[in-house]
């Protein structure tokens, strides 16, 4: 899978950017095929804002944004907000083959 990592408006050390590669390594392990990521950090005064977009088959795409004090910990909720996405959609597939169960 290709990861970019961008700034926007701020710069990032390189040891975070090898962090959010690395995060983005585990994330694709748990998605379906995924085909691209592409993390962004930017700084809008003191608020830190790092979005993820997750190119899955078929044209689909997950993003996942968070905000916070510094970026590491806004990669972090971004990063966890993204996992649940993903849990949601292979919740949602595994219930249509009949796989798993539920009330429903």
């Amino acid at each position: 899978m290709q990861t970019t990592v961008t700034a926007r408006h701020c710069e990032v050390p390189d040891d975070l950017k090898k962090h959010a590669e690395q995060l983005m390594a585990r994330v694709a392990k748990k998605a379906q095929r995924a085909q691209r990521a592409q993390v962004i950090f930017a700084a809008d005064n003191h608020r830190k804002l790092v979005e993820i977009q997750l190119s899955l088959p078929r044209g689909q795409i997950r993003v996942a944004s968070a905000q916070a004090d510094d970026f590491r910990s806004a990669l972090d909720r971004a990063k966890e907000k993204l996992l649940h996405q993903l849990d949601k959609t292979g919740r949602r597939y595994s219930r249509r083959a009949g796989q798993s169960g539920g009330d429903r």
